[in-house]
């Protein structure tokens, strides 16, 4: 069993990224199931409707989010109608949408993956505890199946290395998003857990995490809000990580980093 997971994809660029590069990571990689964060796909910030389903044309079974979820308004009623569509499982009660599911794999062996969306604490909103809702998340999953993913959308990698470890031999795979800066950290923890604290953005290249220089710098200099836009055009890359599973235990047997860049 094989998961691709595509790290946060920023705008216009990071969608072109995706439409071009996933052809070929899918004949090279034969992934079961294809998750991607879109949490900024429209426009550089938030999902919309037709950004999402962009992003499932391209093959993906499941969308992940984080913090900015909400910025397009068509996201409250979004979440509610496609359950494909995850928003962080530890928002309090009464958010619209879900933070896990299960999925079906695009190859059809009849398996199912449960994806858990999780976002951190640290340096970040408030929110519910991910730590204890990952442990309500992860026993109504293994109740159907031993292959689980997380994405967990946080800042602090310290946090990010402590759910894994804190998950170790419970789930699959502890994949990190929302830095959008790719990490060479990857690896199977001891008992059987893949994690990498962020598979990094896919978007343009000549950005600041995705973003126009020139509308972030100002913001550097004279602490001036700022309106941030994601580059229209230009080069860009595309991030994420494929993990190995096996179906038979759940445990990870190993975990692939992946980088492609488009002139």
């Amino acid at each position: 069993m094989k998961v691709l997971h595509v790290g946060d994809v920023v705008g216009k660029l990071g969608r072109k990224a995706v439409r071009m590069v996933m052809p070929d990571l899918i004949d090279e990689h034969a992934p079961d199931l294809i998750i991607i964060n879109g949490e900024n796909a429209a426009g550089g910030t938030g999902i919309s409707r037709s950004t999402a389903e962009e992003l499932f044309a391209t093959g993906a079974g499941c969308i992940t989010t984080g913090n900015h979820v909400w910025a397009q308004r068509e996201a409250l009623t979004l979440l509610e109608e496609d359950r494909d569509i995850l928003r962080p499982a530890n928002y309090p009660p009464g958010a619209p949408g879900v933070g896990a599911g299960l999925f079906e794999t695009r190859t059809g062996t009849g398996a199912q993956v449960g994806v858990i969306n999780l976002s951190g604490r640290v340096f970040m909103h408030e929110m519910d505890c991910p730590f204890q809702v990952a442990d309500i998340e992860v026993e109504a999953l293994a109740e159907h199946t031993k292959i689980i993913i997380v994405d967990f959308h946080a800042e602090a990698t310290s946090e990010k290395q402590a759910l894994a470890r804190y998950l170790d031999g419970r789930v699959s795979a502890v994949l990190g998003t929302h830095t959008h800066v790719q990490t060479a950290d990857e690896q199977v923890l001891a008992e059987g857990t893949a994690f990498m604290a962020d598979v990094g953005m896919t978007g343009a290249r000549d950005s600041i995490i995705g973003v126009r220089p020139e509308t972030v710098l100002p913001r550097f200099l004279t602490q001036m809000p700022q309106r941030f836009k994601p580059p229209d055009s230009g080069p860009s890359f595309f991030c994420g990580a494929v993990v190995d599973i096996d179906e038979e235990t759940g445990k990870a047997r190993g975990i692939v980093r992946i980088r492609r860049d488009i002139a």
